[in-house]
């Protein structure tokens, strides 16, 4: 058999590692490149083959937190025998903790080419109180 195709997985450099976490789905995704501007953080996620609908972005509680979820449950109903499926459906997410004074209306978010890009604004820490002295009479 050593002239069949590699389509149908029987080649021996196809080795299956069952202790790599990252095998397959998310192997590749949501590598992060966080960028320090003067105003804020930017943040741009690799989340390629995924449509804006299939991502969400949620801040609660300080943290920043990025999920995408895909499905291919629409494409069985085609017709034809599958020989191979190298995509699979999942789910991905990533939390970012980015401080309690942040708000949501403050974020922006934009999706693109496959890439991400929130923009998270720096909040400075409010100046601590001067000392209020009390007059004793």
């Amino acid at each position: 058999m050593a002239n069949v195709p590699t389509i149908f997985d029987e080649s021996p450099l196809n080795i299956f590692d069952p202790f790599d976490v990252f095998s397959g789905f998310a192997k590749n995704l949501m590598k992060t490149d966080i960028r320090e501007t003067d105003k804020g953080y930017e943040l741009a996620i690799d989340l390629p083959g995924f449509k804006k609908e299939e991502i969400s972005a949620e801040l609660k509680d300080g943290y920043l937190t990025v999920s995408a979820s895909k499905s291919h449950k629409e494409e069985e109903k085609k017709e034809g025998h599958l020989i191979r499926q190298e995509r699979s459906s999942g789910s991905c997410a990533r939390t970012f903790y980015v401080g309690e004074g942040v708000k949501q209306s403050d974020c922006k978010a934009a999706y693109e080419n496959g890439i991400l890009t929130v923009c998270i604004p720096k909040v400075t820490k409010e100046e601590k109180a001067a000392k209020q002295m009390i007059s004793i009479d």
